[in-house]
């Protein structure tokens, strides 16, 4: 399910960019040529993207009927966290397009903050119909708690005072099983989830009654990854060095506790740097880090 995810990831950051980009959009008069830029962009790239993958991906498969696929023990569950934060990061930029569009409340909540649910369904629909893939009730859950999360925060606080954001540092394992995990660094960043770690990012000074005590772009960071991950679900396959000797890995679990800066509370008058800082924000500031797994604590000068 790796390849699935790299797309729609890759979609979402292509409609984010597109929308938030243009320079000529930021400097729009009126609220109707936004609109049009808003919904000319996404029904593009929406529409270009599923052809894309009919072509591409499920035209190798047959389809058939509708059916399910139980894949909720592969990966530590790093995918599942994975389709969490995309859901998650999409709902939260197409809440602000819909703003900056001029839509209502309403509109931006229930249809900007869905968007990314609501494309990511389609997918699983049509894995559904694939007998390559399947329809994943842990991928559908993980896309619903995403969206929802960006939403609720939108609604009651009327800001993300909780962020999910992902970092990314070579795990040196994805050599071992390229097919799966990548066979060079712009494709290991997305498929060797060794080397990701998804965080919770949460910002103190927003819930202070008295805010200036804390800096405002000043977060706490709780990560989470996994490490030693061979394949999907077990390390069954076999590995040996350059002197023939067979490796074994330990899949893990890994917490780990750190600081961010939330790019979004930094003041700026300019709106360019605002969307900027919107979209950058969705990755985790590199700062000191404390890690917990099976080898207990260990402290990063620097953790990215």
């Amino acid at each position: 399910m790796a390849r699935k995810t790299v797309f729609i990831i890759f979609y979402c950051s292509i409609l984010a960019n597109t929308l938030f980009g243009h320079p000529d959009s930021l400097r729009s008069p009126n609220y109707k040529n936004r609109r049009l830029i808003l919904g000319s962009s996404a029904v593009a790239l929406t529409g270009g993207s599923l052809i894309y993958l009919s072509q591409a991906w499920y035209s190798q498969y047959n389809t058939g009927k509708f059916h399910f696929f139980d894949d909720n023990a592969e990966w530590q569950q790093m995918d599942k966290v994975g389709h969490f934060f995309t859901t998650y990061q999409t709902g939260r930029l197409m809440m602000s397009a819909f703003k900056w569009a001029g839509a209502s409340k309403k509109q931006q909540l229930f249809i900007g903050g869905a968007t990314g649910f609501a494309y990511m369904t389609v997918i699983e629909v049509l894995d559904g119909l694939s007998s390559g893939w399947g329809f994943s009730w842990g991928d559908e859950l993980a896309n619903t708690l995403g969206a929802s999360t960006a939403i609720l925060q939108e609604a009651f606080w009327h800001e993300q005072r909780i962020q999910f954001k992902f970092s990314y540092s070579q795990s040196g394992l994805a050599k071992y099983n390229p097919s799966l995990l990548g066979d060079q660094p712009s494709t290991q960043v997305l498929k060797d989830y060794n080397g990701q770690t998804y965080w919770m990012s949460i910002n103190p000074s927003a819930f202070l009654h008295s805010p200036g005590k804390f800096p405002r772009w000043l977060s706490v960071a709780i990560g989470y990854g996994g490490r030693g991950m061979i394949g999907a679900t077990n390390n069954n396959r076999v590995v040996e060095d350059k002197q023939g000797h067979v490796l074994t890995f330990t899949r893990e679990r890994r917490a780990y506790l750190s600081l961010d800066v939330d790019l979004t509370r930094i003041r700026t008058k300019s709106k360019f740097l605002k969307s900027v800082f919107s979209l950058v924000n969705v990755l985790k500031f590199p700062a000191p880090t404390l890690q917990f797994g099976k080898g207990g604590v260990k402290g990063y000068f620097i953790y990215y």
